[in-house]
């Protein structure tokens, strides 16, 4: 409109390209100039006295991800720990027993958890170790991704959700697919390397170095669940530390991050 500055524009723009943009990246408005047939950078003070064309631009910039969790702004995201896949997934048996401890710090902690199976018609239901009391949401699914929209919806519900804590199979299928659309939308993901696993060590091993180069946090269930506490005056703070003790399995598959 006639009048209009930087920052009516700026609404206008997320008005109507609000849902396609990054909002956690930086961004600069230009104005086609028609002396110098480009987009130049929209000068300070400018207001709108006539019709002209302007965009948005991202700027590249590397933001840095710091990783700080805290429960009420943090999901857990247990996705495909499935019968059928017990003889096929490498230390099965250590991401099952890392997985059922986290779940059960949650649940202390009071952090919603979101768990998905995989065609389990045919796949099977999630183990019977790990305990899904209390789960927000389990959900059977054809897509690799977690990512559906019930979600989605599920994530909306949850005011304030920031980060997500993401584990399960397969690393360099379903869980790499989840954590790329995750950070697509603006969230945290925080991907626990004693809980995730996939038939071949080598495509799990190269999916945590990829995940890792995009910003997405490849830790262990032991710093995740410390972090969430954060002081040892926490009130939940031994029976977090409990079930540090009680499960830590020593395998291999550390050795191969």
């Amino acid at each position: 409109p006639h009048g209009a500055g930087y920052e009516l524009l700026i609404q206008k723009f997320l008005s109507l390209y609000g849902d396609q943009i990054d909002m956690h990246r930086k961004f600069v408005v230009q104005l086609f100039a028609e002396e110098w047939s480009q987009y130049i950078d929209l000068p300070k003070g400018f207001l709108v006295s006539e019709r002209c064309k302007v965009r948005l631009v991202p700027l590249q910039i590397q933001m840095t991800t710091l990783g700080n969790l805290t429960p009420s702004s943090t999901v857990f995201f247990c996705c495909d720990m499935q019968e059928r896949f017990r003889p096929a997934i490498k230390y099965f048996g250590d991401i099952i027993s890392v997985g059922q401890r986290l779940l059960q710090g949650a649940r202390l902690l009071g952090i919603p958890v979101i768990v998905t199976e995989q065609y389990p018609k045919g796949l099977g239901s999630t183990v019977q170790e790990i305990d899904l009391t209390g789960a927000k949401l389990v959900l059977p699914k054809t897509k690799f991704s977690m990512v559906l929209p019930e979600v989605e919806a599920a994530l909306a519900e949850i005011p304030g959700v920031r980060s997500v804590v993401l584990f399960g199979v397969e690393t360099h299928v379903c869980i790499q697919q989840t954590a790329l659309e995750l950070i697509g939308r603006g969230l945290e993901v925080h991907i626990v390397a004693d809980a995730t696993s996939s038939r071949s060590m080598m495509d799990r091993m190269f999916a945590l170095e990829r995940l890792a180069r995009t910003g997405i946090i490849v830790t262990t269930s032991e710093a995740i669940l410390l972090q969430l506490v954060a002081d040892k005056e926490h009130p939940k703070f031994k029976e977090i530390q409990n079930l540090i003790k009680a499960s830590a399995p020593e395998s291999g598959l550390l050795s191969k991050v």
